[in-house]
């Protein structure tokens, strides 16, 4: 009998499922301490045969949409799901997501602990879901329930926050084509998309270019009402309890104008508790 690491994975996760977690009755005595893979198949609603075939490493590109009914019957979780297709030489796409995105809240703890950095918690579809004190005292613009991509093209304000807004534009752009490239019927990004189509013609210009890159390393000139100029130094990290979720965290050099400034507007945070407004809500 051939073998993979497809079929070792399934039969390792089959043997750690009982009938009760998924179900099933108990029907007297049992060879095989999880799953049979009769039980399998009929979870996933794929053959007896195939299912054999693939454990047995006979077939060794399944669909997308058996990895993922294999997931399901195996309640396999996000890295679980993530590994079967990789073990499968597949690539997943990004489980459905839908309705009201949330915060992780040890994320939000952590956030709220760095006094001299500012952080954006985005969503998959750049809404503002979070903010530390220090993010929105920075970023007046972007409170918790704002969205960066409406802000930027919709809010005249905003011109005028960035010492170059055409640049800071277009990389919004091409950040927002690179996520919905990864989840292209997502209901959210489509009703983003659909506003601001409707709503702005210098979005549809730079929609239409088709510039496609996440958010990276990178150095933004803002012009902030309160304190004026600030150098702030970008970094981006996927938040991986939440896929499509990103915690944006800036910081400045220190010794520099921009750190003095961020120590200013962190004490006039600390003295207006009442801006803290991260509860998680439903953008629109």
């Amino acid at each position: 009998m051939t073998t993979s690491r497809l079929g070792d994975y399934l039969r390792s996760r089959r043997a750690r499922v009982t009938p009760s977690d998924v179900g099933l009755p108990l029907d007297g005595r049992r060879r095989v301490p999880g799953l049979r893979r009769e039980e399998v198949a009929l979870l996933a609603r794929i053959s007896v045969d195939y299912y054999l075939r693939l454990e047995q490493g006979r077939e060794r590109r399944p669909s997308p949409q058996v990895l993922d009914a294999l997931s399901e019957a195996l309640l396999l979780d996000d890295d679980g799901r993530l590994h079967l297709y990789r073990v499968a030489g597949m690539t997943p796409p990004p489980r459905h997501a839908g309705g009201i995105e949330r915060a992780d809240p040890q994320l939000l703890a952590l956030a709220e602990s760095w006094d001299r950095t500012p952080a954006l918690l985005l969503g998959r579809a750049y809404d503002v879901l979070a903010a530390n004190a220090l993010g929105r005292a920075v970023f007046p613009h972007l409170q918790p329930g704002t969205n960066l991509l409406l802000t930027m093209f919709l809010e005249p304000s905003v011109r005028s926050f960035h010492a170059d807004w055409d640049a800071a534009a277009a990389n919004a752009v091409a950040g927002f084509r690179f996520l919905e490239g990864a989840r292209p019927n997502d209901p959210r990004i489509h009703e983003v998309l659909r506003t601001l189509s409707e709503n702005s013609r210098e979005f549809a210009g730079l929609w239409q270019r088709r510039d496609a890159r996440g958010k990276s390393d990178a150095a933004k000139v803002l012009l902030h009402p309160e304190v004026g100029e600030l150098t702030l130094r970008m970094q981006t990290f996927d938040v991986r309890s939440a896929p499509g979720q990103q915690l944006i965290v800036y910081h400045a050099q220190e010794g520099t104008r921009t750190a003095e400034a961020l120590r200013l507007l962190g004490s006039l945070a600390a003295t207006h508790p009442g801006h803290r407004d991260d509860a998680p809500r439903r953008i629109t």
